[in-house]
């Protein structure tokens, strides 16, 4: 009669999982001391360029560019300078300091819409009492001038709650004309259909994690990983979790003005923020190919051109091609209403 093969715990698979984990943070690390002098050198060599950055999100990946509507499309292409992603946790030396962190700030010419010359938005990678693990941010205030909000009133709404909350001592609490009045506009509004600048006002994927609860979870969850380690695990305390996890409910999604906020964040570290030069590139040669269209549509007309030098890139036409004149889902009716994950 043939063995049986000894079975495999779940235990051990989420060991297993955890390590994998612990390389990718120790290769985050690495990477980013490794890579903080090519970055410096990039940033000087493209703040010669005019609207780089600009050209940069219009050929974003469709992670990114589904929440680039065309009116943002055109505050980047006039206004916008610079951007800069980078890892604040790991900036201030913390020996625990988490390599998943994120600080992302756009700076800005003046212009008609907004008032700041910066913005910045902060992400923290936390874990919650229940071991939930993702990006929490605090909402980012935008001045916005009269009737200039492109974001329908989400960001002030987003930003309106957290502050009512900050004064009451209580991050969850529901029974505010705050958290009403912002559950209605994201019945109908989110980062998907108004704005880009919603993602701004993003606070949690699930909902707030602070610092302190975040720790508490972190060396909880260290302390089972070691008795795991050790097979001094107590099976009770397993099924323990299973049930902390069936039995939470808390989750903001009914206010939480953009959904994506998170992803949007990872994709602007780990994809638009490495590979800007690549993206830019991709810009010049489309708009070659665009040159070439024109040229080859009016070789019959070259009596009518004028000499002269060539006349300046049209950026505000340029960003706007290629899928920024589609209508944002504002235009063709409401959004259904968000469903609780």
């Amino acid at each position: 009669m043939a063995e049986e093969a000894p079975q495999v715990s779940y235990e051990q698979l989420a060991l297993i999982e955890h390590e994998f984990d612990e390389i990718d943070s120790e290769i985050m690390r690495k990477q980013y001391e490794l890579s903080k002098g090519a970055y410096a050198k990039r940033a000087e060599a493209v703040a010669k360029i005019p609207s780089f950055w600009a050209l940069v999100l219009e050929q974003a990946p469709m992670e990114v560019d589904q929440y680039i509507q065309p009116t943002d499309s055109q505050i980047f292409a006039e206004s916008l300078v610079s951007l800069n992603v980078s890892r604040p946790e790991l900036d201030a030396g913390k020996s625990n300091g988490s390599s998943r962190s994120l600080k992302i700030r756009f700076e800005f010419k003046p212009n008609d819409h907004f008032e700041e010359s910066v913005l910045e938005k902060e992400f923290s990678h936390r874990r919650s009492s229940d071991g939930w693990q993702g990006l929490v941010s605090e909402p980012v205030k935008i001045t916005w001038k009269k009737g200039k909000d492109v974001t329908e009133g989400l960001t002030d709404g987003a930003l309106a709650l957290w502050e009512a909350r900050k004064k009451k001592g209580d991050m969850k609490a529901t029974d505010s004309k705050e958290y009403t009045e912002l559950k209605k506009k994201v019945e109908h509004w989110n980062g998907a259909n108004t704005s880009f600048f919603t993602w701004f006002g993003y606070v949690s994927g699930r909902r707030w994690v602070s610092a302190e609860e975040s720790e508490a979870a972190n060396k909880e969850y260290t302390e089972k990983l070691q008795a795991k380690k050790n097979g001094t695990a107590k099976a009770e305390e397993s099924e323990k979790e299973d049930d902390e996890e069936e039995d939470d409910q808390e989750d903001d999604s009914e206010v939480e003005v953009h959904e994506a906020g998170e992803d949007l964040a990872i994709s602007f570290a780990e994809d638009i923020w490495p590979n800007a030069i690549k993206f830019f590139t991709q810009a010049q040669e489309s708009d070659d190919l665009s040159e070439l269209d024109f040229e080859s549509d009016d070789e019959m007309d070259e009596d009518d051109a004028e000499g002269g030098d060539d006349e300046p890139v049209d950026i505000r036409a340029l960003v706007q091609k290629d899928g920024k004149g589609r209508k944002r889902q504002s235009d063709v009716g409401p959004a259904s209403k968000k469903q609780k994950k």
